[in-house]
């Protein structure tokens, strides 16, 4: 009989933003930074009425998060402290301000456990959210090696709330670039080549999502890009969750492979 354990517990935790976080910031986040930032806010419960000091084991947040467990945990405290030093912009109404990601880390290397605290001024994007934003699990991004497919993955979903339905959306080409940090890409066949092709791929391969995409011209120059987005089948979207826990390292017996030996798929 399957039965999960608090590692794939740990992956199955949702993510949930308010849309404006996702729409409407601007921030320099590596892929591995921005899974950290996810798995921080994945800790979030929605009974949470203010952050707490969210405690998980080193050894499974450096295995999700895909950082390196070295003896003196240097790369751990070299990417927490990397994005305690960061910030993003955020437009709300008329305004921008910037907010940052951590409050405050604390690492145990005798416990081997770590502690962290988001900011403050975070808890409207985070918190209490009761309209206007998008949950999704943490498992859809782990297996992404783009950090441009994280931030593709989140618009998709911000955009594709209702499952049963295919959805279309146009994006001007500067706009898109800005939302998802790839404005040095000044030339349109670089930007298809880096961001766009690799990260509509891991999408389509890595999520539960499906998106076909189209650039629209205005005389020669592409203007837009139009993209067609559906929901994946949930046997089709449960044998990808088996593929990334397997692919991840964790060899425990999955839902799919419970469900293979029934006979039931």
């Amino acid at each position: 009989m399957f039965v999960p354990t608090p590692e794939m517990k740990a992956l199955e935790k949702q993510v949930v933003k308010a849309n404006d976080l996702i729409q409407r910031s601007r921030f320099n986040l590596s892929l591995q930074q921005q899974k950290i930032v996810l798995y921080l806010i994945s800790q979030i419960t929605p009974y949470d009425e203010d952050f707490k000091l969210y405690e998980f084991s080193i050894i499974d947040f450096c295995k999700i998060c895909g950082i390196s467990e070295t003896g003196n945990y240097a790369d751990l405290k070299a990417a927490i402290k990397e994005i305690a030093d960061k910030s993003l912009w955020i437009t709300i109404e008329d305004e921008e301000t910037l907010l940052r990601w951590i409050e405050k880390p604390y690492i145990n290397k005798q416990s081997g456990t770590i502690k962290i605290r988001l900011d403050n001024d975070m808890k409207p994007f985070l918190l209490q959210l009761k309209e206007n934003f998008t949950s999704y699990e943490l498992i859809w991004t782990l297996h992404f090696k783009s950090k441009y497919t994280i931030r593709l993955y989140e618009l998709i979903k911000s955009i594709h709330f209702h499952d049963l339905e295919e959805y279309t959306r146009e994006y001007k080409l500067d706009e898109l670039k800005r939302m998802l940090d790839a404005e040095k890409y000044d030339r349109w066949i670089h930007f298809k080549q880096r961001v766009l092709e690799p990260s509509l791929e891991e999408i389509n391969k890595y999520s539960d999502k499906n998106v076909v995409w189209e650039p629209l011209k205005k005389g020669k120059s592409i203007e837009k890009i139009r993209f067609t987005i559906s929901s994946k089948d949930s046997i089709e979207a449960l044998k990808i969750r088996d593929t990334i826990m397997k692919e991840m390292g964790y060899e425990q017996l999955t839902l799919w492979d419970d469900l293979e030996e029934r006979g039931y798929v």
